[in-house]
């Protein structure tokens, strides 16, 4: 794997200068110093590995880069900023040692959960999740309760979720906990992935083999304190051997090659063991595992899923694109309201009601005696229809006002005398 250039101590990270935590007791006695004067940095766009035995301080450190403990000595800086920072915390994804899920929540629901705590907008959200599902292979058991998966698939699920705002920083606590050995193979090629693609990775775990094959740069922590630091080939290259490989030779051979080197080197040297190379358990293992998927074997256990698009980074239009889309979305007029013929009735109703409060009382009028030739109906009119009253005409509204006001001065003078 390439290793990352070395930039400038600003665009750095993660930067640890002389850290330490130690817990104390209720009578606040040094207890246990977890971290004892630690001292690193991580750089962008590098896999970083922190490595230690349980116990070593790993967890607490990471704690401390989160922000969740504050370091009793010594400074700690993400990003450039301090890890209390509420700014820094949308560009990290973080998968704890163990997964503290929702258990009624099936997959999906889930991450809908943690996507709407970063504010992703809908249409972004409902494909990310696609994607992710399908990455860590379970589309199908997406709506499944969280409290019916097995370890391994709630470590699948926390995978996915410390993914679902793209971060720039991941922080991975013991990934491959729980998982079997396809799982962690994919893991594996999953943090490789996103090395390649520019995110930064921070890996802790105390299963060496694990963390080998994919971080850049190393610390080895026991009891707090830093052991041993530097690239993979600087801790385990061995510098008193070497190895030279050839296709599969017979004893005349390999008696002649070890001639030639002992004359080389006067006797000093030779052949020291000869031996055929092997394939790691895991590899064969491996291709078991495939060899049963080429014949199209059923398995009720997660599938095997390429890594989320997303992921991947975009280009400059997409994102672009993306960002007006979803910003139409946001700022989209709602349709017209469109009243119902009810409620036009309803507000003619109350219209008339207030009309007849605040008009004035009028005495009843008498009928007054008309010709008989007025009685006659007019030629148009319904025998049947009630006779039209007539409104009111209307008052200026200051009369309107002095009316009111002087019926309740009348009423307030009959209760001052009857008291």
């Amino acid at each position: 794997m390439a290793k990352a250039a070395r930039s400038n101590p600003g665009d750095t990270v993660v930067v640890a200068q002389g850290l330490t935590r130690i817990f104390k007791d209720f009578w606040m006695r040094d207890r246990v110093r977890a971290v004892d004067n630690l001292t690193f940095e991580i750089r962008p766009h590098e896999v970083f590995g922190l490595l230690g035995p349980n116990g070593s301080g790993k967890s607490t450190t990471i704690k401390m880069i989160l922000g969740l403990l504050r370091p009793t000595k010594g400074r700690i800086a993400v990003f450039g900023k301090p890890p209390s920072d509420v700014a820094t915390k949308k560009r990290i994804g973080y998968l704890p040692e163990e997964s503290y899920l929702y258990g009624y929540l099936n997959a999906r629901e889930t991450l809908d959960y943690y996507a709407k705590l970063f504010g992703i907008p809908p249409k972004t959200r409902t494909k990310r999740i696609d994607e992710l599902l399908e990455m860590v292979g379970l589309s199908r058991a997406q709506h499944r309760p969280v409290h019916e998966y097995s370890k391994g698939m709630q470590r699948r699920i926390g995978l996915a979720q410390a993914l679902i705002n793209d971060p720039d920083f991941l922080i991975l606590d013991e990934p491959t906990t729980g998982l079997d050995p396809i799982g962690t193979r994919q893991v594996k090629d999953l943090i490789k992935r996103l090395g390649e693609r520019g995110k930064t990775v921070l890996l802790s775990s105390h299963l060496l083999a694990d963390v080998e094959d994919v971080v850049d740069r190393m610390v080895i922590l026991y009891g707090g304190k830093k052991r041993e630091e530097g690239t993979c080939d600087d801790l385990l290259m061995s510098r008193t051997r070497s190895t030279v490989e050839i296709d599969a030779a017979d004893e005349a051979l390999v008696s002649e090659i070890d001639e030639i080197i002992r004359a080389k080197t006067h006797g000093e040297r030779g052949v020291i063991r000869v031996s055929h190379p092997r394939q790691t358990l895991e590899e064969k293992f491996l291709d078991i595992v495939e060899q049963a998927r080429a014949e199209r074997v059923e398995s009720s256990g997660a599938d095997q899923g390429e890594v989320a698009a997303f992921l991947s980074g975009p280009a400059e239009g997409e994102h672009l694109i993306e960002s007006l889309v979803e910003a139409g979305d946001d700022d989209a007029l709602p349709p017209p309201e469109i009243e119902s013929p009810d409620e036009d009735k309803q507000e003619s109703a109350a219209r008339d009601v207030l009309a007849d409060l605040v008009a004035p009382d009028e005495p009843p009028q008498e009928p007054t005696a008309q010709p008989e030739g007025a009685r006659k109906e007019a030629p148009n009119q319904d025998r049947d229809a009630k006779p039209r009253r007539e409104a009111p005409p209307p008052k200026d509204a200051a009369a309107v006002d002095q009316d009111v006001i002087g019926s309740l001065l009348d009423g307030a003078d009959d209760a001052e005398r009857q008291t």
